[in-house]
């Protein structure tokens, strides 16, 4: 379980416990109360020694300084004072939390001087704190040696940021507090074993966000099939465990206004079927319902921050299995939206899933915009690697909302083409389309497919396979899971739909 912190914000606290303090890059001076902290003068001449010039994220960390009531003093470098973004703030949040892993009461004065702190960055800080101190580790049973002397015993800490905005602070920290609670929850939900959260228990977890306010409905497969959802049904009949699709509605906004939609891919497990995937890796194949996992975060943090939009979360969640009912290449099938396709192969399976849940979104809500999320595909990893996730649309405008989103949270996106030479690549001999184009251009054409579904909506797919798990671990992230995407599209909506 991730460790607790309890995080108030006050304009002044005792020195006690383990101290953090910001320092700007060039300030020699630090912060108001440093000089109350360390009587004795104990930092400037650890900093002079080591060379600590308040960089971002560089930390001088000083135990038991001599004369100070504070058993651990943390200077915390945030930067160039006038460059701060809110991304920086996030970035020392998480610096700060990870360099104090043992400590059990935390005191941070944030008011570096030249430093511009106000409401939002004080709470980007907290968030920053929030994210990096997750960990997953349900299923541990045995506690590590060094226990006592580690982080491991410590569950819940006590964390104060004393700051001249607290009051702003307090206000705005309620969001981050909702953002940080969706993140780690989809998070949790990708790093589950795949033996313990199939399709009725993902469903089961997001049924939870009832308790939020959100307005859930689980179709089943008897209700798939009167929909004419072939597409989705085909991928799920190898399976012992049926399928479902969750529709999830948040209505903060006007009813007059229509829905924004976030469709995401939840195979809780894909082998690849028949085309059945090499032993080595597959057990990442656990998170390939990262896509359904980052819309039910976005539903969570949308719902407990009290989002003035109306918002639709739709996922589709099977298991692609190889058993002797499971579809085969060749194989052809009928989408809800009566379109065909010819299953090329099974391991191609994302798409056929997203191909009907988008059509039935699009059917049903009417929405103003739809971004759908998936790890679909391994050729965007060749691509972009883990730095970026990959971005696909038909809309100009709803791509540079999304872009200018993922600049701002750091979950960046990368736009790659569409385009009618890429789509000839899908047309099939004996069906309208396939489910794949071959290997060259493998994540355009699979985005191709996913557009013949979508008409004339706006809307955006992004790839996040390089993004959503086995991702990079920095600041604010040591999971296996990510949460890639809930704070991006929390942003996008916030800046994009919200007055």
């Amino acid at each position: 379980m991730p460790t607790k912190l309890d995080i108030t914000f006050a304009t002044s606290a005792k020195f006690k416990g383990a101290l953090v303090v910001a320092l700007s890059a060039g300030d020699g001076q630090g912060p108001a109360g440093l000089a109350e902290a360390d009587p004795q003068g104990v930092y400037a001449r650890a900093a002079e020694i080591g060379k600590f010039k308040g960089k971002a994220t560089a930390t001088l960390d000083l135990i038991a300084p001599h004369g100070s009531t504070a058993d651990r003093l943390l200077v915390l470098g945030l930067g160039t004072a006038d460059k701060l973004k809110p991304l920086d703030w996030l970035k020392a949040g998480g610096k700060a939390a990870a360099a104090l892993k043992s400590a059990r009461k935390v005191v941070v004065f944030l008011d570096a001087p030249g430093v511009h702190v106000d409401g939002g960055a004080a709470a980007d800080f907290a968030l920053g704190m929030l994210m990096r101190v997750y960990r997953f580790d349900t299923y541990k049973t045995t506690k590590k040696a060094e226990a006592d002397e580690g982080d491991e015993n410590v569950k819940s800490v006590d964390v104060t940021i004393v700051t001249s905005v607290a009051d702003a602070a307090k206000s705005t920290f309620k969001t981050a507090d909702a953002v940080a609670a969706g993140v780690n929850l989809a998070r949790d939900l990708v790093n589950e074993p795949a033996n313990v959260l199939g399709t009725e228990e993902f469903a089961a977890r997001a049924k939870e966000l009832e308790s939020l306010g959100v307005e859930i409905e689980i179709l089943g497969e008897k209700d798939m099939k009167k929909l004419g959802m072939g597409a989705l049904l085909g991928v799920a009949q190898g399976s012992v465990r049926p399928p479902r699709l969750v529709v999830m509605q948040w209505n903060g906004g006007k009813a007059k206004d229509k829905p924004v939609a976030f469709v995401g891919k939840g195979v809780v497990f894909d082998t690849g079927g028949i085309s059945i995937k090499p032993a080595g890796g597959m057990e990442d194949m656990k998170g390939d319902m990262g896509g359904a996992a980052a819309v039910t975060g976005l539903m969570h943090t949308l719902a407990a921050r009290k989002a003035k939009v109306n918002v639709v979360g739709i996922i589709g969640l099977v298991e692609n299995m190889p058993d002797g009912n499971a579809q085969r290449p060749g194989d052809i099938v009928t989408s809800m939206s009566g379109q065909t396709i010819e299953v090329i192969n099974t391991d191609a399976e994302g798409r056929l899933v997203l191909g009907d849940a988008l059509y039935y979104c699009r059917q049903r809500f009417e929405p103003s915009y739809m971004v759908n999320l998936a790890t679909l595909t391994g050729a965007v990893l060749v691509a972009l690697g883990s730095h970026h996730a990959g971005l696909f649309s038909n809309d100009d405008g709803l791509s540079d909302m999304l872009l200018s989103a993922g600049l701002s949270t750091g979950e960046r996106l990368w736009r790659l083409p569409l385009g009618d030479e890429y789509d000839k690549m899908i047309d099939s001999k004996f069906a309208d389309m396939k489910n794949t184009g071959g290997r060259h251009a493998g994540s355009i054409t699979a985005a191709q497919f996913l557009k013949r579904f979508v008409g004339d909506t706006p809307w955006a797919h992004l790839d996040i396979a390089g993004t959503a798990m086995g991702s990079v671990q920095d600041e604010t992230n040591q999971s296996w899971a990510s949460g890639f995407g809930v704070r991006l599209l929390d942003e996008f909506v916030r800046a994009s739909f919200e007055r």
